[in-house]
């Protein structure tokens, strides 16, 4: 049986929604019915919103996203590898380990401090300007490289917040029960860290599926430059939104995903 609480709470909530869905049908009413009745509208609508155009090169735009996808799916696991390491190595005590900790420090304050899309130039035209022989100078491994180098740098800094989250009694507690410090990082310590920061995790990569398109610019054809071509066959951006619509189908649920391991995290903190 509801507590008196819990049923005005209910009620509470109930009101909130039927305003909050009320005010958003307004807006989006407003937005359906001043759009079109602005004076560019229809040649923004022939430009963007082409459907023949949508039609005849969504099906390429799909087989085009497949190279994003391969790129993240190979991506992906290295940065959470070397993001680890990286974190891990930051959190090194020892005295004489302290040069592995500076060059982590060092890693992750160039790469955290770069643009995305400078490192992609530097390291996509520049390594296989050195000449190499095929397939070391192809631009899918040193664009792929420049994401894994960036996105590890983040990842490790989000790591390593789990790993300061977690009390020093732990590792104090561990270490008097005859566990080495490499255990209680191992056995202890990461367990939890992992665990904390799986949802900030998400969005990093979330933004990774996106930051894929940037590669685009140094060769590969993934969707952003397949749109682009079909943008420069038939003078349309129409495939632009196509590209635009693909990438929401992928990163919205995964959005949402990520917001619900945020509040089941905070539901079993409090």
């Amino acid at each position: 049986m509801p507590t008196r609480r819990q049923l005005y709470a209910a009620r509470q909530r109930r009101r909130a929604n039927l305003i909050a869905a009320a005010s958003t049908g307004g807006v989006l009413l407003a937005l359906v019915l001043l759009v079109p009745l602005t004076p560019g509208w229809e040649a923004v609508q022939r430009a963007f919103f082409n459907g023949s155009v949508f039609a005849r090169t969504f099906p390429g735009l799909l087989q085009a996203f497949l190279m994003d996808v391969a790129i993240f799916a190979w991506c992906a696991p290295l940065i959470a590898i070397l993001g680890l390491v990286l974190a891990v190595a930051r959190d090194l005590r020892s005295p004489a380990l302290t040069p592995v900790r500076l060059f982590a420090t060092m890693f992750i304050d160039i790469f955290r401090g770069l643009p995305v899309i400078l490192v992609i130039y530097l390291i996509g035209f520049g390594v296989p300007g050195l000449g190499l022989p095929r397939p070391w100078n192809s631009p899918y491994i040193w664009g792929s490289l420049s994401l894994i180098l960036v996105y590890a740098a983040y990842t490790a800094e989000v790591l390593r917040s789990g790993i300061d989250s977690i009390h020093e009694s732990q590792r104090a507690a561990a270490l008097s029960l005859g566990l080495s410090g490499g255990d209680t990082m191992r056995f202890v310590i990461l367990p939890q860290a992992i665990r904390r920061v799986i949802p900030a995790n998400m969005n990093l990569f979330i933004a990774l599926q996106k930051d894929v398109a940037l590669l685009s610019f140094i060769g590969p054809v993934e969707i952003f430059r397949q749109a682009g071509v079909y943008k420069s066959l038939l003078a349309n951006f129409t495939p632009y939104v196509g590209a635009a619509l693909i990438f929401l189908a992928i990163t919205i649920p995964a959005t949402r995903y990520a917001d619900h391991l945020m509040n089941r995290e905070r539901q079993a903190r409090s």
